[in-house]
């Protein structure tokens, strides 16, 4: 999978993708990150990717040119299969969209800044907008970043056991049982005895019941969409 990123801040990824899981995908060559930084294809003298907005009002708004020419370069060189903007008013990230993205060959994922970006971009170009939640960030470079870190940690391979991924919270829109590890029994506080027992059918039955219990407990909104 290749994941190409648009940015005019692209030291704030720098990070994010140089370490743990991310760096565990790349270095298997499952998936390769690429960060462009706008700024390089603006014909501006002064690299100016942002203007004020028609009409007036505060804040200032990323330019058509330097980011039709970014993503015109990356088109030209090969096909993608989504071009995302990172957006507070997109679409809800949820793992289910995780999951669609990991199957995915080539994306490309712009991040906004500023006020947004020209809506001309919006209305040629991206093919899908996602918003990491209901609040407003500087940029979309920490929203991309959650976005890469959730698609990279399900694509086969990645994860040393794959199985890992599939009984994470809200795959089956439930979250996960409550895990215990050892001592068995630290000041009293005692890890519940079916989970000693060995019998693997009740400890599946034990975890059904309690991922059931905890989401109905703290997240009643995800039964209501669970098949």
């Amino acid at each position: 999978m290749r994941i190409d990123i648009l940015t005019v801040v692209p030291e704030i990824l720098e990070s994010p993708f140089s370490h743990s899981i991310i760096k565990r995908g790349k270095d298997k060559k499952l998936v390769e990150i690429h960060i462009h930084n706008i700024r390089d294809f603006s014909t501006d003298k002064h690299k100016r990717t942002d203007d004020y907005a028609f009409s007036g009002g505060a804040g200032m708004v990323m330019t058509i040119q330097p980011i039709e020419d970014a993503i015109n370069f990356l088109k030209a060189q090969r096909d993608y299969d989504e071009i995302i903007y990172t957006s507070p008013d997109g679409e809800k990230f949820a793992q289910r969209t995780a999951n669609q993205l990991s199957l995915k060959k080539n994306i490309i994922i712009l991040c906004g800044h500023y006020k947004g970006v020209d809506q001309r971009i919006r209305d040629h170009f991206i093919t899908r907008e996602i918003s990491i939640g209901d609040f407003v960030l500087t940029g979309g470079e920490l929203a991309a970043a959650v976005m890469v870190d959730s698609i990279v940690r399900i694509i086969p391979g990645v994860l040393s056991d794959e199985t890992s991924a599939l009984t994470d919270s809200f795959q089956d829109n439930l979250l996960s049982p409550p895990v215990y590890t050892r001592p068995a029994n630290y000041k009293g506080w005692k890890v519940p005895d079916i989970l000693l027992s060995g019998n693997d059918k009740q400890i599946n039955e034990w975890k059904e019941k309690q991922a059931w219990e905890r989401t109905k407990q703290l997240r009643p909104d995800l039964l209501e969409n669970k098949d």
